[in-house]
């Protein structure tokens, strides 16, 4: 903490020229500066306990006494624990970190390392604590309370960079050209009903809205899986909401509802659309079924559809999820997703002040799961591999329409 950082600053510059009673007296003047908690966050920072921050206060605020003042020698008083108890720091360290100071079989290396736990662990081998000392060393040994924090993403792939400047460069060519570059992912699906919804809202003070204690699945309002689309160039958004799985079919499903209600509109001209989407999920490169269905696009909307997939593993880089999906997750914030219509109505809501907006529609169609395309369908496919990276970067052209011969 700052304020801890601040108090031990200064009694380092001090201590030097301080004796037993003024550096009493010093930390006994910050912690009434501080006020409640003064004398715990005080002996946090300077290792001056808080009995003699107490008493510090005490000669304080009594009145002065006349006579001189008795100051014990340089080294007197009671000594630090650690002074009369030499192994107490290391066994400490043993116990909080014990795979990297070598000690697999401690009892506590499973289990949560309250300064209780500690201080009872180390009574056990011996030495005589409280859980404050224990507190008190560890803040000594540089230790605090830390949550986990992501930032361990695995090996990368050695074309991550190579693809996301050829991803750029087709999304710029595409925009430049007025050809509509739109991202594409799918939501978190949501449970559907009166469960809790991370965040908070205003609302009187005392009456939080209620919600259910567990979150099972209510069988008859089941799961809303909500597909994006987003247009890179209006700042615009698309969201279908599913009530059946999510498959590629769902995904393709989604894309040609914004092109008929939104896309079409604005770019009454476009030859090409071009999508940029995760490596994974229904709409993954490896899955035959998007290929397949986004042929099936192509052949309805007379558009060659090209597909670029972000490299593996960099799913948070796609846009869509921090120019749309996280403005809709701050919108519903607190509030219950009590039916498909209020989600709907939740989505479609968002906007921001940089002018996003959004259209959303409750999708009830089924969308069968384990759906196999056979090698011909494949084959079938007017598939253009691009020279970088095929794999992830491909064009899929309408095919002619097949002649019918009528026989007389």
């Amino acid at each position: 903490m700052a304020e801890d950082e601040g108090i031990k600053r200064r009694f380092e510059l001090l201590a030097p020229h301080l004796d037993e009673r003024t550096r009493r007296l010093m930390a006994a003047s910050e912690a009434v500066a501080i006020g409640r908690g003064g004398a715990t966050a005080v002996a946090r920072a300077t290792g001056v306990s808080r009995r003699v921050i107490g008493a510090g206060i005490k000669e304080l605020t009594d009145a002065p006494t006349a006579g001189a003042v008795r100051i014990r020698r340089p080294g007197g008083g009671r000594k630090r624990r650690t002074d009369t108890d030499p192994t107490l720091g290391g066994d400490l360290e043993r116990l909080v970190e014990p795979v990297t100071r070598g000690d697999p079989e401690s009892p506590l290396r499973w289990t949560c390392k309250s300064v209780r736990k500690l201080a009872g662990e180390l009574r056990r081998i011996g030495h005589q604590v409280s859980h404050q000392l224990v507190s008190e060393l560890l803040h000594d040994l540089g230790y605090s309370l830390q949550a986990n924090r992501k930032t361990l993403e695995g090996a990368s792939h050695p074309d991550r960079d190579a693809q996301f400047e050829h991803l750029n460069r087709q999304v710029e060519e595409h925009l430049a050209r007025g050809e509509p570059a739109i991202s594409v992912d799918t939501k978190k699906k949501e449970l559907v009903g009166d469960f809790k919804n991370g965040g908070r809202e205003l609302r009187p003070q005392g009456d939080p809205e209620r919600v259910r204690v567990h979150d099972f699945i209510i069988p008859e309002l089941g799961r809303a899986n909500p597909y994006g689309v987003y247009d890179l160039a209006q700042d615009a958004g698309w969201v279908s909401v599913g009530t059946d799985h999510d498959t590629a079919a769902f995904a393709v499903e989604s894309i040609r509802r914004w092109w008929t209600s939104m896309g079409q509109a604005v770019y009454p001209a476009a030859t090409r659309l071009l999508i940029t989407a995760d490596g994974g999920g229904s709409n993954g490169s490896r899955v035959r079924l998007w290929k397949l269905e986004l042929q099936r696009l192509a052949d309805e909307t007379g558009l060659e559809v090209a597909v670029c997939h972000l490299p593996p593993g960099t799913s948070k880089w796609n846009k869509i999820e921090h120019r749309l999906f996280s403005f809709i997750s701050q919108n519903w914030r607190g509030k219950p997703l009590v039916s498909h219509a209020v989600i709907v109505s939740l989505i479609a809501a968002t906007t921001t002040t940089t002018g996003l907006t959004v259209r959303c529609q409750l999708d009830t169609n089924t969308y069968p799961t384990g759906l196999k395309v056979s090698d011909k369908d494949l084959a079938a496919i007017n598939l253009h591999r691009h020279d970088f990276h095929g794999e992830w970067n491909y064009s899929i052209h309408p095919r002619p329409p097949i002649n019918e011969t009528v026989i007389s």
